[in-house]
């Protein structure tokens, strides 16, 4: 066990087995290709300012607030993480089956991030994030990755509102989404085979593409947002498009009002 603040500063080339980190805090900062594996982090700030980290089979307890922050090339693999405000400002982060239990305020402003079968329970996931590769993310939390370009997600369910706002160049495949005020203000989002439940989302899109999607209890959808949407079935109501074209089976209740938007600029086919 390991009790000192600092006990491994400037650390190199080090593997740490099977050990415990108690209260002391920043105990592997400023290291350099260290492994860990079997280990539990109970203080805070314990890896700061290192490169080629790769974290295995370890534990990141309630009290190891704020763990990884500017840290480059990150791997972190089947891995409890229990802690608040978790890796941030990093570059070249590898997740695979990580869960996070209570994890709100974890992954931002990191780029070339990948994350593979990762729960995540927590608000403001993936805040400022560019170039991910999401496959098998089950998040529960609102806010989630506000500000990110460049994102792919597959295989993946969200439930909380406001995910994806103020986003560039986004694309979302054979996921179910749940939320209110879905992906305002965004640039470039284009959905693949995804569900979508939303209340008053997908509004403030430039470029909002939608291909082989299906809506359930979705309301007030598309205001202001240019389209080129392909949904099966039928979606509840869509108030205001700027324009494009919606190609569905029926809508429940489509609002356009002229003097808010050019009504003759979007086309509607009922399939």
């Amino acid at each position: 066990m390991y009790n000192e603040e600092r006990a491994l500063f400037t650390a190199q080339d080090i593997l740490v087995r099977d050990s415990e980190f108690d209260v002391g805090e920043s105990p592997l900062k400023h290291s350099t290709d260290v492994e860990t594996s079997g280990v539990i982090f109970k203080g805070k700030y314990p890896i700061w300012y290192s490169s080629n980290v790769n974290v295995h089979n370890t534990v990141f307890d309630q009290g190891a607030r704020a763990a990884l922050w500017y840290t480059n090339d990150l791997t972190i693999t089947d891995t409890k993480y229990h802690a608040v405000k978790g890796i941030r400002r990093c570059r070249g982060v590898r997740l695979e089956n990580v869960e996070f239990t209570d994890g709100p305020e974890t992954l931002w402003d990191c780029s070339d991030v990948s994350l593979k079968n990762i729960r995540v329970k927590g608000d403001y996931l993936g805040m400022n994030c560019s170039d991910m590769e999401i496959d098998g993310l089950y998040l529960d939390g609102k806010y989630s990755f506000d500000g990110c370009r460049n994102v792919t997600m597959k295989n993946s369910v969200i439930i909380g509102r406001d995910a994806f706002w103020n986003c560039e160049n986004i694309t979302i495949e054979n996921c179910k989404i749940s939320g209110e005020y879905l992906a305002w203000n965004t640039k470039g989002l284009t959905f693949i085979n995804c569900e979508i439940e939303s209340l008053q989302g997908l509004c403030y899109i430039n470029g909002l593409v939608m291909k082989n999607c299906t809506f359930r209890n979705t309301t007030l959808a598309f205001e202001y947002s240019s389209v080129d949407i392909d949904i099966n079935g039928s979606i509840d109501s869509i108030i205001n498009p700027l324009g494009g074209i919606i190609r569905v089976d029926s809508i429940g209740e489509l609002i356009l009002e002229p003097e808010r938007v050019n009504v003759k600029a979007t086309r509607i086919l009922l399939k």
